[in-house]
């Protein structure tokens, strides 16, 4: 019997509330996904992130990875075994915002959410039966909304405890699914090799190794006292790992005290209108966080820094709290237009504080104005979420990305 003939016989669940139920979901080839989703034409293609001769992989599609093409290896290497490769650049930014249409789905489903990179989460989805339905119909109904949603496609690893979740997300790549049930992690450890718990690296690997351990369990027949004196306090963790024990909570994120943004400009300006024109697209990115979160806030930052470094910063407070794109412009352009810029700009920043969720305040004057503008954001919202943000630009961004682009030509 294997690890995957042990992983096969595990999706036999029953609910049982004297242990958690904890999901670890891990999006598919991420990167690589989220560029085959935004170019439908790249669709079955080997897709490889990550450019320039010295480079090194960022990520690689499963089509590549046929190729042998992976993660972390060198970008000469990766054209050498995928010569017909589609070789793309990081957009960190384009994947972030994925990332956090991501979270926001999972977290409508509890608030017991860490999110433990920009492409995975855990869940504690315990005592949630009677609202949700069983921890399986969760993850089913996870996997169904994030494709929905977003055209792409997770592995949901489930089981009494992170370590035993995460182990489990990777069994089914990509678009799987296991459980590892509790009267089941015992027979599940006896054919886990020992490299596959997280934390065991290439030096502690080759210490096990000597030692004549295989799989999880062998490293219960070696003295606890002697593990610990070779491992230090790994080997405390690596004893209970092979009992397949984690206690480690499930850890939401605090709170945000704050959503900003900033961009330093490809070329130094003293031209207001340019300013202007960067100011309304971080303006952009700050509000559609505030809606995604579900956030507004009344305090405005603009952050202006100039070609010599030195940096202003300016706040004020208003009344009405917002998460209109073109209220928070506003209100950043009142604050720019009480800053001298007489020297070369290198950097623009807004941000938004002083949050609060939940109804808007608005002032009776402006409420119908804002209404409409918050109706504007939430449309534009739903039509980038599921096209991308490049799906709809205003006028000037629009000019302003164009001239960028012949700039980068140029070069």
């Amino acid at each position: 019997m294997t690890i995957n003939d042990t992983a096969n016989s595990l999706m036999i669940f029953k609910t049982d509330t004297n242990y958690r139920h904890i999901l670890h979901v891990d999006m598919d080839a991420f990167y690589a996904s989220v560029e085959q989703v935004d170019q439908p034409d790249l669709k079955g293609k080997p897709v490889i992130i990550g450019k320039g001769k010295r480079g090194v992989v960022s990520a690689a599609s499963y089509e590549a990875r046929k190729f042998g093409v992976h993660s972390a290896m060198p970008i000469f290497e990766a054209r050498r075994l995928c010569p017909k490769g589609v070789f793309l650049p990081v957009r960190m930014s384009r994947y972030r915002e994925v990332s956090r249409m991501i979270m926001a789905i999972l977290g409508k489903y509890t608030p017991l959410l860490e999110k433990a990179s920009v492409d995975e989460a855990y869940l504690d989805v315990t005592g949630t039966e009677r609202l949700l339905g069983t921890p399986v119909q969760v993850a089913e109904s996870i996997k169904n909304q994030i494709g929905r949603e977003t055209g792409l496609t997770c592995s949901i690893g489930m089981a009494p405890n992170k370590f035993l979740a995460k182990i489990a997300s990777d069994l089914e790549k990509p678009d799987g699914l296991t459980v590892i049930p509790h009267e089941k992690v015992k027979d599940f450890l006896r054919y886990l090799p020992v490299q596959k718990i997280p934390g065991v690296g290439s030096r502690t690997l080759d210490i096990l190794k000597g030692l004549g351990v295989v799989y999880a369990t062998d490293i219960l027949r070696i003295p606890e006292d002697f593990l610990i004196r070779k491992l230090g306090k790994a080997g405390r963790e690596l004893i209970d790992r092979a009992r397949g024990m984690d206690d480690s909570p499930v850890i939401p994120a605090s709170e945000p005290k704050s959503f900003s943004a900033e961009h330093t400009l490809s070329d130094d300006t003293c031209d207001m209108e340019e300013i202007r024109k960067h100011l309304l697209v971080q303006s952009e990115r700050v509000g559609q966080d505030l809606r995604l979160h579900g956030y507004s806030g009344r305090t405005i930052t603009l952050k202006i820094k100039f070609a010599n470094f030195r940096t202003i910063i300016r706040s004020r407070t208003f009344q009405d709290h917002t998460s209109s794109t073109s209220e928070i412009y506003r209100r950043a352009t009142e604050l720019l237009d009480q800053v001298d810029v007489r020297q070369k700009v290198r950097l623009v920043g807004v941000g938004v504080s002083n949050l609060s969720r939940g109804i808007r305040q608005l002032s009776m004057l402006d409420s119908r104005r804002q209404e409409k503008e918050m109706a504007l954001d939430n449309a534009v919202d739903r039509l980038r979420q599921r096209y991308g943000t490049s799906i709809l630009m205003r006028g000037s961004i629009v000019e302003m990305v164009r001239k960028n682009d012949e700039k980068g030509q140029e070069k």
